[in-house]
């Protein structure tokens, strides 16, 4: 009896140091997890209070570092842009001035060219990078991309450059044809004839400041503030009677056709002059003795349908080459030729900005030598009351007649070949 108790006392005891030796680790292991590590302190860096609200607002992209060159805070735009990746700051110039910057406490500023996130992007972008301190570990990074800023500006110095070059020009002949009139004040017939020229170079002039006046309007007016349902007959009528007597000098017949009784919605001005300009061109451009046709057609699209007006005319055509630049202002096929029919370059620029501002686009299909076709494609607006179906006109083909099926940009749908509406000039 003695003995057995002896054992269970001992194995009591036993027991309780157990016991005491556990809770003893147990507490030892909490108060090493309680203790700040080096790691953490690396890891877990707090922001100064604020700093993260400002950051949420700014419209720059916002990096913050530690000290270790880890990113503690980045907005959305610096991850669009590509400046943060794997939780590093992924572009290495922007990385050492941050160095530098908690090195020495200076705020520093530079621009860089950086490429674009991805492959096969077009060029690169360009941005401004400034570098402050932020607190006593961390480095505050905001980015802003210029790369559209420098695209406008590089737009307005060519404008500028592009604008002085044209009107130095006419008014550079009007100054020299006036010295030659007053040189010739005793020749009738020379004064005459550097007065035709004169008046030549006075009307280029004047076209030219209009057409400024044009584009600047379409530019900056909202031509949705006076939209209205525009019959796309009348504007037909209209450009082919502003075209009229130039055709008719080049004995050019000019032919209306398609679908009749469409509208459009938009700015009848504005609607106008593209239209005038697009039937302009092609009378300009075309040789003698050919046609231009203006067509009008309804086609599905997503969102509701369109209006086609296209205009076909026989003329020089344009190479493939330049399909992507006749759009831009000043940009000429041909200067030599342009200057001969007065144009100015600014034509084309005026039609893709009313496209643009109405909705719509205008697109162009073109061969050398076998003419070309400039398509105006426009919201179509509600009919006239009462009219259900628009009527059917017979459509024109003023295309070469080498031309195959495939490649023609319209097709045929008349009946009765002799039933095309012409309008003579």
């Amino acid at each position: 009896m003695d003995v057995n108790a002896a054992v269970a006392a001992a194995a009591a005891i036993a027991g309780v140091g157990t016991g005491v030796v556990a809770m003893l680790a147990f507490r030892w292991s909490e108060r090493e997890q309680s203790k700040p590590t080096r790691s953490s302190l690396h890891t877990e860096p707090v922001l100064p209070p604020g700093v993260d609200t400002v950051l949420s607002v700014l419209r720059s992209s916002a990096v913050v570092l530690d000290d270790a060159d880890s990113v503690v805070k980045a907005s959305s735009a610096a991850y669009a842009l590509g400046l943060v990746r794997g939780g590093k700051l992924a572009v290495e110039p922007m990385l050492q001035m941050a160095r530098d910057t908690r090195r020495d406490g200076e705020i520093r500023q530079v621009e860089l060219d950086m490429p674009r996130r991805g492959a096969g992007r077009g060029e690169g972008l360009a941005v401004s990078a400034r570098v402050a301190p932020l607190g006593s570990r961390l480095v505050l990074l905001l980015v802003e991309d210029l790369t559209e800023a420098r695209r406008i500006e590089a737009v307005r110095r060519d404008f500028v450059a592009n604008v002085s070059h044209e009107l130095k020009t006419p008014t550079g002949a009007l100054s020299l044809l006036s010295e030659a009139v007053m040189d010739a004040s005793e020749d009738p017939e020379a004064v005459t004839r550097f007065a035709g020229r004169m008046q030549v170079e006075a009307t280029r002039l004047t076209n030219l400041v209009q057409e400024l006046i044009d584009l600047s309007r379409v530019q900056n007016d909202d031509p949705l503030e006076d939209a209205e349902s525009v019959p796309v007959d009348e504007l037909v009528a209209e450009a082919i009677d502003r075209c009229r007597h130039q055709a008719g000098t080049k004995q050019i017949t000019m032919a209306a056709g398609g679908t009749a009784g469409l509208y459009v919605w938009g700015n009848r001005g504005q609607l106008a002059a593209a239209l005038g300009n697009l039937v302009e061109n092609a009378v300009n451009y075309s040789p003698s003795r050919t046609r231009v046709g203006i067509a009008g057609r309804r086609v599905s699209a997503t969102g509701g349908d369109l209006i086609e007006i296209a205009v076909t005319d026989q003329g020089i055509g344009i190479s493939d080459k330049d399909k992507d630049r006749i759009f831009e202002r000043f940009y000429r096929v041909d200067p030599a030729r342009s200057r001969a029919t007065g144009g100015t370059g600014l034509g084309l620029a005026i039609v893709k900005h009313v496209a643009a501002s109405h909705g719509g686009e205008v697109t162009v299909w073109s061969a050398e030598g076998q003419g070309s076709t400039f398509t105006l494609r426009l919201p179509e607006a509600g009919r006239e009351k009462g009219r259900d179906k628009a009527e059917r006109r017979d459509r024109i083909i003023v295309e070469p007649d080498d031309l195959d099926d495939e490649d023609r940009p319209y097709e045929t749908f008349s009946d009765d070949p002799l039933s095309t509406q012409e309008v003579l000039p």
